[in-house]
């Protein structure tokens, strides 16, 4: 999800890959693995603090991996950070409303980069989307995270709203959701987010300055398509509440060929240019839904289905929802996507073509259960503490044993679930690759 170096970007490589249709390999068979650390549970009430585990991502200590950290963001509760063995180290709360009857904050998805320039040195840095707030926040974390509060916010006062005009839009909630980030040759960081309830997407450059605190500019826009032209000529649109558009919110840079994956949460995976530039997304795998005529119910609050056509994909059911790539030394690896409406995940090879290798979810272990609904995670092939060949990171939509409140209903809880990457790479009949020492962020 960062980028290593700066480069150029051939039109023909986004344009020339075909729709993906085919299974290959082992692709029928769904495995599973299963996860060894967890964190607290987290509960969505008022008891529980409102608190929504979402997006995680893996900061790698660079003296002593056992001492890394993974940042969680929590919605409305803001962020947490937890140690390798799923304690709480730190809790950072989302930001207030700027005026009475305002949105408050609301901390949706975060990327992390390394050595990044600012104010004379080299930080490394969470960026974070405030949903509530249509802003970026950025964080430094502490090389040395000895002490109990290892993250510290240095985003600048003056920052723009991303989407929006002014208060009352933000206040509409049309605002940031998904974030992604890359840095360039010369250190400059992007940052690519995308917009709930729209096709929109924006590139934007942080601004370090002089005092420690980061800014950020708009770069350039883009949009995903909204609407779609089926086989048989009709035109299919995907459903939802009256007056939103399918947007998309998991995201992952591909560092070393320029170009960024996109989950369009109803409609499938896109790849793109990741500087925006020539905007022409191509759709590399769908969800079965896709193309389903469907048409909403306010009585019901959902989409009422129709009959399905038979032009969706194979391979993950609404909604597409995380991404994040395996690398490995070769400049191979795979992107994995969370397919969120069957629990499962899609792996795909990174290269050339982003072909389907095959299916697996994360099921009850001996001491810790499984994940479902997964709404983001990350994957690092790095040695981090006890996981010696990779990580994986996962949100739990539906952490298990459920609780109930004074009322007997089941209380909604969520958690991160820590899988080693061995356990995903040797469920499969054929192995996928185990490369821990071939890349590395910092390099």
């Amino acid at each position: 999800m960062r980028y290593r170096k700066s480069w150029t970007l051939p039109a023909v490589l986004v344009l020339a890959v075909p729709l993906l249709t085919a299974s290959l390999g082992h692709a029928d068979t769904v495995v599973t693995a299963y996860p060894t650390v967890e964190t607290p549970a987290t509960f969505d009430d008022d008891a529980g603090g409102n608190v929504d585990s979402d997006d995680p991502e893996v900061w790698i200590n660079p003296d002593d991996t056992a001492r890394s950290l993974v940042l969680g963001a929590e919605k409305t509760a803001g962020m947490s950070v937890f140690d390798l063995h799923g304690a709480v180290v730190q809790h950072i709360p989302a930001a207030p409303p700027p005026r009475p009857g305002d949105e408050a904050g609301r901390l949706n998805n975060l990327d992390v980069l390394y050595d990044v320039p600012i104010g004379g040195h080299h930080e490394d840095i969470a960026v974070v989307s405030d949903r509530g707030l249509d802003k970026l926040h950025v964080f430094k974390i502490d090389r040395k995270a000895k002490h109990a509060k290892p993250v510290t916010e240095i985003t600048a006062a003056d920052t723009p709203y991303l989407f929006s005009a002014d208060q009352d839009e933000v206040n509409s909630k049309n605002t940031a959701y998904g974030v992604t980030t890359w840095k360039a040759g010369d250190g400059t960081v992007y940052v690519i987010a995308t917009r709930e309830h729209r096709t929109d997407l924006a590139l934007f450059k942080l601004i370090p300055k002089e005092d420690g605190t980061v800014g950020y500019e708009l770069v350039r826009r883009a949009a995903l398509p909204s609407s779609f032209t089926l086989p048989d000529g009709s035109s299919w649109t995907p459903c939802d509440k009256p007056g939103r558009g399918p947007q998309a919110e998991g995201m992952a840079v591909d560092e070393d060929r320029g170009l960024v994956y996109l989950a369009q949460e109803g409609v499938g995976i896109w790849r793109a240019r990741a500087d925006l530039k020539s905007f022409e997304p191509v759709l590399i795998d769908k969800v079965k839904e896709y193309g389903v005529p469907a048409t909403y119910d306010a009585a019901k609050r959902k989409c009422v289905p129709g009959t399905d056509p038979g032009y969706g994909g194979k391979h993950l059911r609404a909604d597409v929802e995380g991404l994040s790539i395996y690398h490995r030394g070769d400049g191979k690896g795979y992107l994995i996507a969370s397919s969120q409406g069957d629990s499962t995940f899609a792996v795909y090879d990174r290269v050339p073509d982003n072909d389907y290798v095959g299916q697996f979810r994360i099921g009850d272990g001996p001491s810790v259960d499984g994940t479902q609904n997964t709404d983001s995670f990350f994957v690092t092939n790095v040695p981090v503490g006890q996981f010696r060949q990779g990580l994986m990171v996962v949100q739990d939509g539906d952490n298990t044993p459920h609780q109930v409140d004074e009322n007997g209903k089941v209380r909604t809880s969520t958690n991160f679930k820590y899988v080693p990457w061995e356990a995903v790479a040797n469920a499969f009949p054929k192995h996928l690759k185990i490369d821990p020492d071939g890349w590395h962020p910092r390099n």
